[in-house]
């Protein structure tokens, strides 16, 4: 389902672009000083350069605003599934990203909501007895993408391999963690701010 979303507003964007690009294209030529002495600036070849799927995950952390950058979204390898599942609940996320003791910017891997219920209340095992390390998702398997990943290819990515939540990594260290509910926010609002653009650039608007 969700990769049938991705190709189709792939495709919507695509063809509302060329639209609005042959619409331009063929206007003639005692028409076209009328129609640009209103965004002479603006051409057909400025708006296609600019396109759709411009926003970064970048733009996503700004977008999440104070905790973005992932100050409490973490657990050690020794807390317990519950202490993890307790701070998922206080601070209503999906998943903690785990570190080793006493190294707070070296990612162990991640522990969701996914691996509790599989791993504990599906297997009958106690949340209180189980450390976060023998259930975690370990780093070496992780999915990450960094700050300038394009929104579209965090969703790509998040769909086939089955995850909701994605770690950004810069550099050595991890500075958040995104959902897929904040990547469809940001692609749905980056259409729709696409789509005004081009209503204005048709109706004279710059």
């Amino acid at each position: 389902m969700m990769q049938g979303a991705i190709q189709a507003i792939r495709s919507r964007g695509i063809v509302l672009r060329h639209a609005v690009l042959q619409h331009v294209r063929v206007v003639g030529p005692i028409l076209r000083p009328t129609l640009f002495t209103r965004f002479e600036s603006v051409s057909s070849a400025s708006l296609e350069e600019h396109g759709f799927e411009s926003t970064t995950i970048s733009d996503v952390l700004k977008a999440k605003g104070k905790g973005a950058d992932g100050s409490w979204l973490w657990c050690t390898t020794d807390d317990t599934v519950y202490d993890a599942v307790q701070s998922m609940t206080t601070n209503n996320v999906g998943a903690l990203v785990v570190v080793k003791p006493g190294e707070e910017k070296s990612i162990a891997g991640i522990i969701t909501e996914r691996d509790y219920l599989r791993k504990i209340i599906v297997q009958g095992r106690s949340s209180k007895s189980t450390k976060v390390g023998d259930i975690m998702t370990e780093e070496n398997k992780l999915i990450t993408v960094t700050p300038d990943t394009k929104v579209l290819r965090a969703m790509q990515l998040m769909t086939d391999n089955r995850i909701r939540h994605i770690p950004v990594i810069h550099g050595k260290g991890m500075i958040g963690m995104v959902s897929i509910g904040d990547v469809v926010r940001a692609v749905v609002s980056e259409h729709r701010q696409e789509l005004d653009r081009l209503n204005a650039y048709i109706q004279g608007g710059y």
